[in-house]
C-alpha cells in the first residue's frame, strides 16, 4: 500500500520579475510502513515541497494523495481530516510549541484532538508518548524555554505521534541542534520505526542523516527530483552526477555496506 503519492506537483513563489517555480513537477511515492528520504541543498524546494503536500502551500499544478485521499484544506473538516492522516514536525520547534504550556499540556492536548480520554487515560498516554520519544518523564511540566533544543524537537515529536498518523513528515527537524544531539533523536527516530510501523517522509540536506534513517532517497535539485532508489544504491552506485556530488562531500559514508554501519 502507498501512503503518500505525489504527482507531477508544482509550486511556485510570487517573485518581484514574476512566478518562480519552487517545486516542478515532482513525483514521489511512500509506501506503507517505510521512509523516504529527501535531499537537497538549502534552496532546492524541500520545504515547499513538504508544505505543499500537507496544504500548507497552494499547488500550481498536479496531485497530492494520503491514503488514497486527495489533499484539500478548503473546510474546516477538510483540515481536521488531513490532521488525521498526516502530521509535520518543522526544523525549529520554538515556533512549534506554545511557550506557555508544559510538555505535559501540550501533549495531553494533542492526545484527545481526535478521541475523548477521561483524566486517567489521557496521563497514561502521555506517559507513553515521553517513552516513545525518550524523554525523561522528570521534565514533562518544563515550559519550552525550560528544555534544551533537542528535548523541546523530542516533544514537537511525540505532539505528532499523540494522533497516530498514517505519515509523519519530518522537515529538517535535527539541522538546528548540535551534533551530538542530532544523534540521539536520528537513534530515536528509527527505534520508533522499528517499533510503530512509521510511514515517513525525512527531510534534510545532511545525507548522512537522511540515509541512516531511510530506505530509500530521493535527491531533489531546483526544484525537480533527478534521482530516487534505495540507499543503499544511493550510497554506492549513485547514477546522478550531483548526487555523486553530494556523496563526495561525505566521504567516509562509503567506509562500510549499509548493513554494517552502527545504529
Amino acid at each position: 500500500m502507498t501512503v503518500l503519492r505525489v504527482t507531477d506537483l508544482t509550486v511556485r513563489h510570487p517573485g518581484p520579475r514574476g512566478p518562480v517555480t519552487a517545486v516542478d513537477g515532482v513525483s514521489l511515492e511512500v509506501p506503507s510502513g517505510t521512509t523516504l528520504g529527501l535531499v537537497g541543498e538549502s534552496g532546492s524546494g524541500k520545504s515547499s515541497l513538504a508544505r505543499a503536500i500537507v496544504g500548507l502551500l497552494p499547488a500550481h499544478g498536479g496531485r497530492v494523495l494520503i491514503d488514497g485521499r486527495e489533499v484539500r484544506t478548503r473546510t474546516v473538516g477538510d483540515r481536521r481530516r488531513l490532521g488525521r492522516l498526516v502530521q509535520v514536525v518543522l526544523q525549529d520547534p520554538d515556533t512549534a510549541l506554545d511557550p506557555r504550556m508544559t510538555a505535559r499540556q501540550t501533549l495531553a492536548e494533542a492526545a484527545t484532538v481526535f478521541r475523548r480520554l477521561d483524566r486517567a487515560a489521557r496521563a497514561a498516554r502521555v506517559t507513553e508518548l515521553l517513552g516513545l520519544v525518550g524523554l525523561d518523564p522528570r521534565l514533562v511540566d518544563r515550559l519550552p524555554r525550560q528544555l534544551s533544543g533537542g528535548q523541546r524537537q523530542r516533544v514537537a515529536l511525540a505532539r505528532a505521534l499523540a494522533v497516530e498518523p498514517g505519515l509523519l513528515i519530518a522537515d529538517e527537524i535535527t539541522s538546528a541542534l548540535d551534533v551530538s544531539v542530532q544523534a540521539g533523536v536520528l537513534h530515536t527516530i528509527r527505534d520508533l520505526q522499528r517499533r510503530l510501523g512509521l510511514s515517513m517522509l525525512f527531510i534534510g540536506h545532511h545525507l548522512p542523516a537522511v540515509c541512516h534513517v531511510s530506505d530509500a532517497v530521493a535527491v531533489m535539485r531546483h526544484g525537480r527530483i533527478v534521482e530516487t532508489a534505495p540507499t543503499g544504491r544511493i550510497l554506492y552506485a549513485p547514477r546522478h552526477p550531483y548526487t555523486r556530488t553530494l556523496l563526495a562531500a561525505v566521504p567516509s559514508l562509503r567506509g562500510s555496506p549499509p548493513e554494517q554501519r552502527t545504529p
